[in-house]
């Protein structure tokens, strides 16, 4: 589930279907909630795992929910 205490007028619910939001988790054997943004970037076009923090950005609307394509705030 994506954390809607965040903007709702965040830049990726004009691009994804709410209920595709709505069921997203992270891959991670965790499958924790995603949340829109990322850590320091609010308004990033991308999502993060509220558990394990891995950043899964979206591309041309598409989340692209790939372990080894995801990345860390530090990267």
């Amino acid at each position: 589930m994506v954390n809607r205490e965040q903007s709702p007028a965040h830049p990726l619910t004009a691009v994804l279907d709410p209920v595709l939001l709505e069921v997203l988790a992270c891959p991670a054997p965790d499958h924790a909630p995603l949340q829109l943004g990322e850590p320091g970037h609010p308004d990033a076009l991308s999502l993060t795992c509220s558990e394990c923090g891995r950043i899964y950005d979206v591309r041309d609307g598409i989340p692209v929910l790939l372990l080894d394509e995801a990345r860390y705030a530090d990267d």
